[in-house]
């Protein structure tokens, strides 16, 4: 059985990526790791030019991901939080599975899944975007894991100043960005432990549905 895991931010070795790493390191499964930073992979145009094959039309990165995305059993899909929603390109990569939906493709239905969704102040939004997204494609969502990442306030170079930022936001005027306050994951161990129970999780699952059960 083999396990695809997915981070769609934008931003590479980010607390999406440890975190969807954190996840298949803890399955009995094959896995294989894809980060979509520095991938071009376009919104889907509405052509319906993939309704007779269910294959997707459009040339860019996602067309070598599909084959990937066709022969795993499960998957970990993370997101970041951008503006109470997911990034924009998870939210490009999660619309081209529109390819896999007409004449009742049954490519991706019936398989199993983690939600991941890290945000600066929490994961939740883009957690329940994706939920919801396996929800259309028939993916049963077996566990969901969120977290705190950094905002990019922490690196912009104007954090402390500026007045309508994560840092005042988060932590109030006046803040000192010091490395006791930049979130990581190695600061919440609750996060860790439940991206690891959910990695435990979907291999029993898988598990199940092996034996047919």
């Amino acid at each position: 059985m083999k396990i695809l895991g997915i981070a769609g931010s934008p931003r590479a070795g980010s607390t999406t990526e440890q975190l969807v790493k954190e996840v298949l390191a803890n399955t009995e499964c094959e896995t294989e790791f894809i980060s979509l930073a520095g991938k071009t992979i376009s919104p889907c145009v509405a052509c319906l030019g993939c309704v007779e094959t269910n294959v997707c039309v459009l040339k860019d990165d996602m067309a070598d991901l599909r084959e990937k995305i066709v022969s795993a059993d499960a998957y970990v899909i993370g997101a970041a939080n951008f503006f109470a929603m997911l990034n924009g390109l998870a939210h490009c990569f999660m619309e081209r599975w529109y390819q896999f939906r007409h004449r009742e493709g049954r490519d991706v239905a019936g398989k199993l899944a983690v939600a991941i969704g890290v945000g600066g102040g929490d994961g939740d939004a883009p957690a329940k975007n994706i939920q919801t997204f396996f929800q259309y494609n028939q993916i049963e969502c077996v566990d969901t894991v969120t977290a705190q990442g950094p905002a990019c306030c922490f690196t912009c170079g104007y954090g402390e100043s500026c007045k309508v930022g994560a840092i005042h936001l988060f932590y109030g005027p006046g803040t000192k960005i010091t490395p006791k306050i930049i979130p990581s994951l190695e600061k919440q161990p609750e996060q860790v432990a439940a991206a690891r129970a959910a990695g435990r999780k979907l291999s029993d699952r898988l598990k199940q549905f092996a034996q047919g059960t």
